[in-house]
């Protein structure tokens, strides 16, 4: 299993002793309201982490847990797994953070470290990121990784832009280069 570190977190695989935390995170309906659409029961959040557990165990990669070095707090989670979970489809990431932590750059310092891990380990031509159009939020930090809107579409039962950054474009890319400094 994978930990990346980042400045402010340690990113580790989501395992059962994350549950509470994460349970919390999903069932908060704001949080979840571009992911599901509703918030997560006890059993949705066990059936992530048991998915989630699997996807390491077959590909090498999947779910981290954000979890912040100061005090040890599970602000979030995030992941590279495969677009719509079909593995023929490219690789994703996406992410998902407590609204105490939002606005504060911790989904952009994750996402660099997910999509740079990804590019050096996978070597994938691209990486893609979906979100519903009304969530600037997640598509500012597309942009801040830059991703270049590639179109709509429908992954996960809604109707997405989808973002995509190509290894060329992530090598001459400011994000790259701040993933750089930071690993």
């Amino acid at each position: 299993m994978t930990l990346l570190i980042t400045p402010r977190m340690r990113l580790e695989p989501l395992e059962d002793h994350h549950f509470e935390a994460l349970h919390r995170l999903n069932r908060d309906p704001v949080v979840m309201r571009y992911i599901t659409g509703r918030p997560d029961t006890p059993e949705d959040t066990q059936a992530m982490i048991d998915r989630v557990k699997a996807r390491w165990a077959e590909f090498g990669y999947s779910w981290w847990g954000f979890i912040r070095q100061s005090d040890g707090e599970l602000l979030g989670c995030g992941c590279i797994q495969h677009l719509a979970r079909d593995p023929a489809g490219p690789l994703e990431t996406g992410w998902r953070l407590r609204q105490d932590a939002w606005g504060q750059g911790y989904a952009s310092e994750a996402a660099r470290h997910m999509v740079g891990w990804a590019f050096a380990t996978l070597k994938p031509e691209r990486v893609c990121a979906v979100c519903q159009p009304e969530n600037t939020p997640s598509s500012t930090v597309m942009e801040r990784l830059g991703m270049t809107f590639t179109g709509l579409g429908r992954w996960y039962d809604m109707d997405c832009r989808r973002y995509d950054v190509t290894a060329a474009q992530w090598d001459a890319s400011d994000a790259r280069k701040r993933y750089v400094a930071e690993a």
